[in-house]
């Protein structure tokens, strides 16, 4: 791992590298940039650790960003790579991949001929779905609810509850989970007015 220390020790190097690649004496780079000569030379030696205020003008009089200046490590790949896995008779898609807090699934149910299970179930949490495609069925407690495209549900999984296809074909949910039981919603809904 990458630490701070490893990235400024290798400023001066660089800094040196850039000066000598423009045939720059340093008195023309401190003349380009207003830093002293004295400043440049002990930048470039590793004897002065640099600050943003040396080196945003440097990097500016030599034309690159400063994240090329300071070989800043890469922040890495922000695309999440969806692996499908297969549950309880159903594909779970996971969306994201930080961990706590709220996470996003593709969940896709089976076709309800096909669903391996009716068992209610509870847990710690809060999960909030939305209907991409097909019909679902909800059981929550004692209560049926269908659900098609376009409509969502919020619960606290506490609560028994059952999620399956309604119908022949598969359906597709886009789901919102919490195990620490934070709603999806960010703010309550303002009444109407009057």
């Amino acid at each position: 791992m990458t630490t701070s220390e490893d990235v400024l020790a290798g400023v001066g190097p660089r800094l040196q590298a850039l000066r000598r690649a423009r045939n720059l004496s340093l008195a023309a780079l401190a003349a380009e940039t207003g830093l002293t000569g004295s400043t440049l030379s002990r930048l470039e030696n590793g004897k002065l650790r640099p600050t943003l205020e040396q080196l945003l003008p440097l990097a500016r009089a030599h034309g690159v960003p400063l994240d090329d200046l300071v070989a800043a490590p890469p922040t890495g790949d922000p695309r999440i790579h969806l692996r499908p896995v297969r549950r309880a008779g159903f594909t779970v898609v996971p969306l994201t991949r930080r961990p706590g807090g709220i996470q996003a699934y593709k969940v896709v149910y089976p076709p309800a001929s096909r669903a391996s299970t009716t068992t209610l179930q509870t847990h710690d949490g809060y999960e909030w779905f939305y209907v991409l495609n097909g019909r679902v069925r909800l059981m929550l407690g004692d209560q049926e609810y269908r659900l098609g495209p376009g409509e969502a549900a919020e619960f606290d999984t506490r609560t028994p509850h059952q999620i399956s296809s309604a119908d022949t074909q598969p359906a597709e949910l886009l789901t919102l989970f919490s195990a620490q039981g934070e709603r999806a919603h960010l703010a309550p809904s303002s009444p109407p007015p009057n």
